[in-house]
């Protein structure tokens, strides 16, 4: 047991199921280790050998979540836990977890029907039982954490790294011209009571949430990932895919509408119109930017013109519509001013969602991003329902580790009270 909380007052879902049978048999095993199958024995690890054995996923499928030696006995109770901890994070953090038709075989008639009514009753039951879940699931998912942190307790060693990266990110002070305005050091100059913007050192709650905003910057490349948040990983990746389009979404409006003027963006129609068209076009965006663009720029400039058309207004003129095709096309450099800016403010609407709370930050929603007032608020609630949840769960060992990296007259306000 620790003794110190970072936690906040947003409730998040719960719950957990356990439907992993497996049969226990003693004996030993040794996991990736080619000398055992030569010699019987696994060879002595170098210093860089032990440390990455070291690492513990706490996703049941992740190869690396196991020891280079174990009991059978001891494996299957870890990987029954494990299963058992992913499943119920699941419910606790999605709100719309349920079984799915999917999971039905290929039957027809009264089979596949009695199929649907065992779904319902399972996805019933799941539903009746998440008050008293979500009651318990702080303990629940401390607790299992706990028990691998006991056996294993080095599996806090990239969220030492994650917490410290933010620290320095915060006390560091802002370059004047920054060589990439989406990096976590230029988000955390731009970001209230970032570097720069106060001397005193920064308190743990804003560290913890400047690094969650830097999970959403994640290199997909990077391994390192914090051992406490493995089981949001594909969660967060999708987010921060979500967040990539929406700023490339939001910049193409706003250069639109620049060229159109609000007669038709006070039309819900012709702004979701435009929205379809480039949500569509950009799911390729990272891997074919300048092909994406060239594409979308196309595009929106038909819509505008047959707008016009269709409303007997005079149609952009061919140096207009040169401007609007290179500001369309343009938005593919990251230094892109309106898509710069446009970033700046979703991870500035998204650190007052974890400040601040939804409501509150809804009513003070951003300038210049209302056009996609809905898509944020929907990511907004995606991004806050986890971490708050990771941060009541594992805010006892947040306050811990930050103890010993922030400034040491901050060490005792590492207990950050339960609003």
């Amino acid at each position: 047991m620790v003794p110190s909380t970072l936690s906040d007052d947003l409730p998040s879902p719960a719950g957990y199921n356990d439907n992993i049978k497996m049969p226990k048999t003693e004996g030993t095993v040794f996991h990736n280790d080619p000398s055992v199958a030569e010699n019987g024995a696994p060879e002595p690890k170098t210093p860089g050998q032990s440390q990455k054995s070291k690492s513990f996923c706490l996703h049941d499928q992740c190869p690396e979540s196991r020891p280079d030696v174990f009991s059978v006995t001891d494996l299957i109770e870890t990987v029954n836990e494990v299963s058992k901890l992913s499943i119920a994070h699941e419910i606790i953090v999605n709100q719309d977890f349920c079984v799915d038709e999917t999971i039905l075989p290929p039957n027809r008639g009264i089979f596949h029907v009695l199929g649907l009514m065992k779904m319902g009753m399972v996805n019933y039951t799941i539903q009746s039982f998440r008050p008293y879940l979500q009651e318990h699931s702080i303990q629940y998912e401390q607790a299992k954490f706990q028990e691998l942190l006991d056996k294993q307790p080095s599996i806090l060693d990239y969220t030492t790294k994650w917490l410290t990266k933010a620290a320095t990110d915060i006390t560091t002070p802002c370059p004047s011209s920054p060589d990439s305005p989406s990096s976590s050091r230029s988000v955390a100059c731009s970001l209230p009571n970032g570097a720069g913007n106060n001397s005193e050192p920064p308190s743990p709650t804003m560290v913890l949430h400047q690094d969650y905003l830097n999970l959403l910057l994640w290199d997909p490349e990077n391994e390192e990932f914090p051992e406490t948040l493995l089981m949001d990983r594909t969660r967060l990746q999708e987010m921060a895919f979500q967040l990539h389009q929406l700023t490339v979404l939001s910049s193409v409006l706003l250069v639109a509408r620049s060229f159109s003027g609000e007669i038709f963006f006070s039309s819900p129609e012709f702004v979701d119109r435009l929205k379809c068209i480039t949500k569509a076009l950009t799911e390729e965006f990272i891997s074919r930017p300048e092909e994406t663009m060239l594409s979308v720029s196309e595009q929106v400039s038909q819509e505008i013109h047959q707008g016009l058309e269709d409303m007997g207004l005079t149609t952009l003129s061919s140096e207009n519509t040169a401007s609007l095709l290179g500001q369309l096309q343009n938005i593919t450099k990251k230094e892109n001013c309106i898509r710069s800016i446009v970033d700046q403010r979703i991870r500035l609407f998204l650190k007052c969602c974890l400040l601040h709370g939804m409501q509150e930050s809804l009513l003070h929603f951003p300038g210049g991003l209302i056009l996609i007032e809905r898509e944020l608020a929907e990511l907004g609630w995606k991004f806050l329902n986890p971490m708050h949840h990771n941060q009541q769960v594992f805010g006892p060992y947040y306050a811990e580790i930050l103890k010993n990296i922030i400034h040491p007259a901050q060490a005792q306000e590492t207990d950050v009270e339960h609003n």
